[in-house]
């Protein structure tokens, strides 16, 4: 029979399993390397259930869990540079219609790779801002102030439209 812990973890990954996923998809292209990033995640998290003391929102603690993490992960591998797997895995419904599905495809593709261009901290910034936290909450995670991540969130989103407009 599983103890509290497991049910509590299995519960806490449930809720939030698919951000944990978007969360590494967003700082990992490589599929094996996003799996291995993502049970590393998880890892963390189950090991930093204990410390949580509802300070935060559960999401904001995960989030942050994951972001630190994916900060030292991108860290690490930086020091294997040299690989870009660029694919990346569909996020699109099944009930729409293929061509929908494909220029669906090519827009996260795009998006994705021109997130996983930014400064680590703008990367975090914005990711956090796509899973629907606000400045607040992204200040929390990354220790910043409110107005500092706004001004990172704007200059993050001007650099992502002229990437994204240049293509």
């Amino acid at each position: 029979m599983p103890s509290g812990q497991t049910l509590e973890f299995e519960t806490l990954i449930k809720d939030h399993g698919p951000m944990l996923s978007r969360v590494a998809a967003s700082y990992e292209a490589n599929t094996e390397l996003r799996k291995e990033l993502l049970q590393e995640i998880y890892l963390a998290v189950w090991q930093a259930m204990a410390s949580f003391r509802g300070q935060s929102s559960e999401k904001t603690y995960v989030l942050r869990i994951a972001h630190n993490r994916s900060v030292s992960h991108v860290a690490t591998q930086m020091r294997h540079k040299g690989r870009e797997d660029v694919c990346i895995q569909s996020l699109a419904d099944d009930r729409t219609a293929p061509e929908d599905k494909l220029m669906r495809h090519n827009q996260q593709q795009a998006l994705l790779f021109a997130v996983r261009k930014l400064p680590l901290q703008s990367r975090q910034v914005v990711t956090l801002f796509m899973e629907g936290l606000s400045y607040q909450e992204i200040a929390e995670v990354c220790g910043i102030s409110t107005a500092n991540a706004g001004m990172i969130l704007n200059r993050a989103r001007q650099t992502l439209s002229k990437e994204l407009n240049h293509e």
